[in-house]
């Protein structure tokens, strides 16, 4: 594009064909980010060149495809149950997707992902903490992967701010076939906004770029994003929040009978097993509190995945279940 050309201040801008008028919106976006990629580098700890900034954490998983997929041959690996988006990028791009199940406690066998893998598997997908499962997975499990498996390895990181510990994006120098998606939709407070985030070796990162369209993040969304950045204290201001009020919900939700598990959860949802998920969730519904019924996702029958609210969100969200 030709603002891919031209870095830099200028006085005149005679390149893109712009209306000269209404400034600054009448000129096209910088294509790279590189304003916001340096400040997210601050924040992360990382290079600014080995940041890829995407409508969503869905733009970078349907690049991987494109990427690296002969459609109708190759395939990736992906854990199960896990966040439906690889499915769906699979399925758009002609990708098989083969499943390495869980263990029944959700936790992670690196095995069992390995054995998966063929010689037209390009990809592997973990999500930590998981989607739906809400736990993190063990971090050996996910390196033994890294180390073992020849294609690249996505490490999705959506719910990291909930349990920052267990990050793998300080390995990413170590590791050339890692590449490790963040969002700012949950702990910042932004998924109207639609933007995340691939952080990888700048290799990856330059393949990314060349696949994306031009102008993919609008100016309205960098300047909302950069406002946000300037404060991080007001996100982990939320978190911690979130994650006392998750811990209130968890109390008050083992007091009712119908509930017969609450699955451990590192991130901002909590996940429930009851006897009858449809009648739970319709029952909820039709008391306008809106939450996933997961009853359909392998190894989740029967399970209700609920969102850590605000205070008076989550009282009325029990006192909903509890009228049941």
């Amino acid at each position: 594009c030709a603002r891919d050309e031209f870095s830099g201040i200028a006085q005149v801008y005679l390149d893109a064909n712009e209306n000269p008028y209404n400034a600054p919106y009448n000129r096209y976006p910088d294509p790279l980010q590189l304003e916001l990629k340096e400040r997210i580098a601050e924040i992360k700890g990382v290079p600014a060149k080995t940041i890829f900034i995407g409508n969503g954490s869905d733009e970078p998983i349907d690049i991987i495809f494109r990427a690296l997929c002969e459609p109708g041959v190759d395939n990736v690996v992906a854990i199960a149950p896990s966040y439906g988006m690889y499915q769906v990028a699979a399925d758009i791009n002609n990708v098989k997707v083969k499943q390495a199940p869980l263990n029944a406690d959700f936790s992670l066998n690196s095995q069992t992902v390995l054995d998966a893998v063929d010689a037209h598997t390009k990809a592997i997908f973990l999500c930590s903490p998981n989607n739906p499962s809400a736990n993190a997975l063990n971090g050996a499990e996910m390196v033994r992967i890294i180390e073992s498996f020849g294609g690249l390895v996505v490490v999705d990181e959506a719910y990291i701010d909930f349990v920052p510990e267990t990050s793998l994006l300080p390995k990413l120098a170590k590791y050339p076939n890692l590449v490790v998606l963040q969002t700012f939709s949950k702990a910042w407070g932004m998924a109207g906004v639609r933007l995340g985030m691939a952080f990888a070796d700048e290799s990856i990162i330059h393949v990314f770029n060349k696949i994306k369209y031009p102008y993919n993040i609008n100016i309205l969304t960098q300047q909302e994003a950069l406002k946000l950045l300037a404060e991080p204290a007001v996100k982990d201001e939320w978190v911690k929040t979130i994650l006392a009020e998750r811990t209130k919900l968890v109390v008050e939700l083992e007091k009712i009978a119908i509930i017969e598990k609450i699955y451990p959860s590192d991130a901002n949802f909590v996940l429930i097993k009851v006897a009858d998920a449809n009648k739970l969730y319709n029952h909820l519904m039709n008391n306008s509190v809106i939450v996933r019924n997961r009853t359909r996702i392998f190894m989740c029958e029967n399970t209700i995945r609920i969102t850590v609210g605000t205070p008076e969100e989550n009282r009325m969200l029990i006192e909903s279940i509890q009228s049941l």
